[in-house]
Parts: C-alpha cells; structure tokens; sequence
C-alpha cells in the first residue's frame, strides 16, 4: 500500500509588511501598510500587518479607506526586489528540510515533507522547526496548513492555521467532514466570488453541500472544472509538489495597467503596444523561442462595467523580432479596437519553438533582423533596462522609463 504523502502550505504572515517590520525595527509596534503609488489610481493596499488589520485595514482594499480607519499608520511604498531575495531566503530554509518545495507565490510554497520525517520528526515538529527557523533567520511568522495533498495543504492553512494561535493546522480525510464541510464554499480552494455565485445559486452553500452534489451536473454545468471542484470538496487532489512549475512554458507575455485613460492611437495606446511587444520579444530572446501565435488584450476605461477584447493571429513563420510582432498587434488592435479610451493593454506570444532553426524566409534578412534585437538584449542587460531606449518611449505616453524601475507593476 502506497504512503500517504505530507504536504505542507508554507504562508508568510502579511508579508511585504513583516518584511519592513523585520528591517526597520522602530516600526516594530507601529501599524504598518505597504500600498502601490497613492497619487495613482492603483493605489491600494497591497499589505497590511496585524496592527493596522486590527483596525480595519483589509488588503485590495483604497489606500485612502485605509487611512480613514488607521489614520497613524505608516504607509511605505513597495520594495519589490526586496520581497523577491526574501523569498528566496526562505526557499532555501525549506529546501533544507526537502528537495521537492514548489514556489506557490511570493509568500507561498508548498513542500512535500513524505520522505523528511527520519531526519526530521512528525510533521508537526519540521513545522514547528520551519517556523522557529524563519522567525529567527528572516523575522516573519509563518503558518502552515498540512495535509495530504496540495489542496487539503491550502484550505487547512488558509482557513485554520492562519487563525490558530500556533499558526499550524492539520487536515485529513477523516477530519474533514467535521471541519471542513461546514465552511462556505467561497472559502474552498479554487473558488472565487463569480463561481461562489453560481454555487450558491444551485442552493450549494458550503464545501460540504458541493461534495454531496451530483458530480455528473457540475460536469454537463462546467466540465473538467466542475470535475476539479468536486474533486477539491472530496479531498482530492493528484498534483504533485513540482519543482520546474515553469518547465514547458507554452506563452511569454506582459501586461500593463495604464496610469490614466488612454485614447488616442497615434499619440498614446501604439506608443505601449511597441513597448509590450520589445518586452515580450525580449524576454522570448532571452529563453531562446520564438512564437508563431500573437495576440492583443485590451481592457476598457471603466473597471465597474468592463469592456474590451482579446483577439489572436496566427505568423507565417515563428519570430522573436520586435517588429514583426508589434506590427501583428497593431493590425489586430486597430481591427478590434471600439476607439473608447483603454486603461490596461497587453501582448502575448505562443505557438513557442526553439530559435536556433527557423524557415528560410527568401524576402527578409532573418540573421540581421534577430542579431539586431540580441544586440539590444546585450546592452540592456549590461548596462540597464533605459540603456537603450526607443524615441516613442520619451513621449508622454511611454512608460518603459517607469517600468523599468519597477517589478510586476510596483517598485524595486
């Protein structure tokens, strides 16, 4: 019979903020908020400690609604680059404990501890140890959520030991019915508000009630989703903790929320569009692909009513040139496009193949077109990101001088 695995969910405790805690020790009982650039319109709270949450103060929440609650909190910009080497470290801590840790998110990560409990005792010791040891080197509080899948691991850490007073919670097959049937089916790993709604119209208001519910219905309802939903109240889950999550990537893309409605083509939304598609190509070069698939996103001006579309081409032949596919995008979005003001744009690639064989093309110099780029790659990536830059992007639209100070949108 095959041994049933120990998987743990390693959470970190509102972590951007216990990070500036952790190195600023005179913030040590201040209510401390890190929020996105608040002269933006993106300006929320991306982290909030327990000080501040005992005030109210709710993550994705307005910064100014937060400051309403905690008027003495302070509030610090994100430090991106930070939080990434944090992270780091603490990877490194677990994988002392077993090589199979799988990065969840900047502040989660699995770790399947089947084969650790010789060296390292029960699984409620290597947790307790884990803890101790990232307080004591990092100085953030972790919780864990134990479990013997990935899923069981996220909802026993999101939903308990992320309340319990030791941070660590186990769930099991068998206790399950009693502790996690009961919760709304909101909470369960996997749904969010809109499916929360769905359920809750088909009178499916906790986990329990969705692992009682006839598994053929929520196949015809929602397919191999529906199958993953049951699976997930039922206690099931066969992925296993993967440490190449980005092994096999199928598509390279970038994504940018605008810092204002944009609604000129010319003079604004081509100037983004270009910088996407250097980002993407860029970052193609860089992995050594090349995609034959290109497509657009673009999100209208109003988050409350969204509009907008999401179209694809299919190349000739696969590319990596910035030209070739921001000339794709321009003639899929100017295709698509309704002409109202946008405020978030992105660029994607696929179809991905390796770049040292591609078809000779008897119109195009392909050596010289892609030499160019790797040339540009060179520069930048020995001198910086601004070392080179495109005219467009010293306009008043550009935003690649801003982004290059920043990481997913917020700053280093």
């Amino acid at each position: 019979m095959m041994k049933e695995k120990v998987i743990f969910l390693v959470d970190m405790q509102s972590f951007y903020a216990s990070v500036e805690k952790a190195e600023n020790p005179h913030l040590k009982n201040k209510p401390v908020i890190v929020s996105g650039d608040p002269e933006k319109r993106g300006g929320v709270v991306l982290a909030a400690c327990p000080l501040a949450k005992q005030k109210g103060v709710v993550n994705a929440s307005r910064l100014w609604e937060a400051q309403e609650k905690c008027p003495e909190a302070v509030v610090l910009r994100p430090r991106m680059q930070r939080y990434i080497d944090v992270s780091l470290q603490i990877t490194a801590i677990l994988e002392e404990y077993t090589d199979l840790v799988e990065p969840y998110s900047i502040d989660e990560q699995f770790m399947d501890i089947t084969g650790s409990q010789k060296l390292f005792g029960t699984p409620m010791e290597i947790a307790k140890s884990i803890q101790s040891r990232i307080m004591r080197e990092i100085g953030v509080y972790a919780r864990v959520g134990i479990g013997p899948n990935k899923a069981l691991a996220k909802i026993a850490c999101d939903n308990f030991a992320k309340k319990n007073k030791n941070g660590i919670f186990t769930l099991t097959k068998e206790n399950m019915k009693t502790e996690m049937w009961p919760l709304p089916v909101g909470s369960m790993f996997g749904v969010g508000s809109r499916m929360k709604h769905h359920l809750n119209r088909m009178g499916i208001s906790t986990i329990g009630g969705l692992a009682a519910f006839p598994l053929d219905l929520l196949k015809k309802k929602w397919g191999i989703n529906g199958h993953v939903l049951w699976m997930t109240a039922n206690g099931i889950d066969y992925s296993p903790v993967s440490t190449s999550s980005l092994d096999g990537q199928k598509a390279i893309g970038h994504g940018m929320t605008l810092p204002r409605d944009y609604e000129h083509f010319d003079k604004e939304i081509k100037v983004v569009l270009l910088e996407l598609s250097e980002e993407v190509c860029r970052r193609s070069r860089n992995a050594g692909v090349m995609g034959q698939t290109v497509s657009v996103s673009c999100r209208g001006a109003d988050f409350d009513w969204p509009t907008g579309f999401n179209r694809q081409v299919k190349l000739a032949e696969p590319t990596n040139s910035t030209q070739d596919v921001y000339e794709a995008v321009r003639r899929l979005f100017l295709t698509f496009w309704d002409g109202k003001p946008v405020r978030r744009l992105g660029v994607n690639l696929s179809q991905l193949s390796s770049d040292d064989i591609w078809q000779l093309n008897l119109f195009q110099d392909y050596a010289k077109k892609m030499s160019l780029g790797y040339v540009m790659d060179g520069i930048k990536n020995r001198f910086g990101d601004t070392a080179i830059i495109r005219a467009a992007s010293l306009t008043a639209a550009g935003q690649a001088f801003e982004r290059a100070a920043k990481i997913g949108g917020h700053y280093k």
